[in-house]
């Protein structure tokens, strides 16, 4: 078992540098099978999400050479076939991207159903939908999915019923070499769709209205190998911004875009912490006590899903009572019950948490229930004095890579531990 050992209660500063977009990255990886010849991607984070992607390209037939520690180039020349197995997928909810990536380069696909985070529903009837009226037909057995174009895939007009990025990630990578202009109407806007966008128009794709709610998409017969850069991560700038302001801390958060964390900065300064915005980068200063506000997850451009447990970390240590309304998913309020343990105050009904905010949280051993659960866990745990133990870090580390090198940059007192299997249970006998 591997664990985060934290010894909290002292204040982050310095500066950090953020890693490419997890999100960007889980997409763009399958977008490589489109190519006719080798691609390289620059700015590719370290985590396992990427690792398993490059794991299934591999499986598949793919040559994976790495340049550097960010930087890789992907051959998926030699893909003959296009199945991705249930053990592959399990581990990555992204990996059902490769259904509309395999879809547009054989005409069918056969995926796993995809695992990742378990916090509520994530249906594909959109993504379904999609394909369907590309001319795909598609069955569901044994949990693997089977997409198939006999006829080859037609360019038409597609309105998703929910905004769905999954779905208009899918729908995208299986349009570009349909025959002739698919409307995707209703899309979702986030900055990965629009990174994905421009990665697949580097390759000689023809796609316009990317980041905004109606995508155009000219099918082409072939896409060209490229260079591409993946853009920073807004999810980790904003849960590094968070630890700042938990910590009473002053960091520089280096390689960001700062457009796209504007819902995040603008919850941040009506709690009364300082933000400061440059080109690049952004500097966040907290001092003297936080302030409570409410809180509503939304598509882009509103308050992130993702950030929504560590905004809600945040609350605990702030004054008054905080509502936080989850606005995406039926079910990612599990984490609550470990922040209860810290100390925390917060009752939840449904997609709704009342937080009443407590001031300090207190060192307690915990768990992470998800990924970004698993980063709420460590912001409480930074904030809170005496030593905090992380167990189920995995999840922590599908999306925030070298974060025990990062935080100890900034001064934090952080470990990765190994126990071997049963040493606990012998400690407690």
């Amino acid at each position: 078992m591997e664990k985060f050992v934290i010894n909290g209660g002292k204040p982050l500063t310095g500066e950090v540098e953020i890693s490419g977009a997890k999100n960007a990255a889980v997409a763009i990886i399958p977008a490589t099978l489109l190519a006719e010849g080798p691609c390289i991607l620059e700015n590719l984070p370290n985590i396992s999400d990427v690792t398993i992607g490059f794991n299934i390209l591999r499986a598949m037939g793919a040559k994976i050479r790495t340049i550097n520690n960010n930087t890789f180039e992907i051959d998926t020349t030699y893909v003959t076939e296009p199945v991705v197995p249930y053990e592959m997928a399990k581990y990555m909810r992204a990996s059902y991207y490769f259904l509309g990536a395999l879809l547009a380069r054989f005409n069918r696909a056969s995926v796993a159903m995809p695992g990742g985070c378990n916090f509520g529903v994530r249906p594909i009837d959109q993504h379904l939908k999609g394909f369907n009226a590309l001319g795909a037909d598609y069955t569901i057995d044994h949990g693997m999915i089977d997409v198939k174009a006999e006829q080859g895939l037609l360019g038409t007009q597609i309105y998703f019923d929910v905004v769905s990025v999954g779905a208009t990630i899918n729908v995208l990578l299986a349009a570009v070499k349909a025959k002739g202009l698919t409307i995707i109407e209703n899309a979702a806007k986030e900055p990965h769709i629009v990174d994905l966008a421009n990665f697949l128009n580097s390759m000689g794709a023809d796609i316009m209205g990317a980041g905004t709610d109606v995508i155009k998409v000219r099918g082409v017969e072939k896409l060209n190998s490229t260079t591409y850069g993946i853009i920073p991560d807004q999810i980790e700038a904003g849960t590094y911004m968070v630890m700042a302001a938990a910590t009473k801390g002053n960091v520089l958060i280096k390689n960001v875009i700062p457009k796209h964390l504007e819902s995040i900065t603008s919850k941040l300064v009506k709690m009364g912490v300082t933000v400061e915005e440059y080109d690049d980068s952004i500097r966040v200063i907290s001092h003297g006590n936080l302030q409570r506000t409410s809180v509503k997850t939304q598509p882009h451009p509103g308050f992130p899903t993702d950030m929504q447990p560590q905004i809600t970390t945040l609350l605990a240590m702030a004054e008054g009572t905080s509502i936080v309304t989850e606005g995406v998913w039926d079910n990612r309020f599990q984490y609550v019950d470990e922040l209860r343990r810290m100390g925390a105050n917060i009752s939840v009904d449904g997609k709704v948490a009342v937080i009443e905010g407590c001031g300090a949280l207190h060192a307690a051993p915990v768990k992470a229930t998800d990924l970004r659960a698993g980063a709420a866990m460590v912001i409480a745990a930074l904030s809170a004095k005496g030593t905090t133990e992380i167990e189920n870090i995995h999840h922590i580390e599908r999306g925030y890579g070298d974060i025990v090198e990062k935080l100890q940059h900034l001064g934090a007192d952080i470990k990765k531990v190994i126990i071997p299997d049963g040493a606990e249970l012998k400690q407690a006998l």
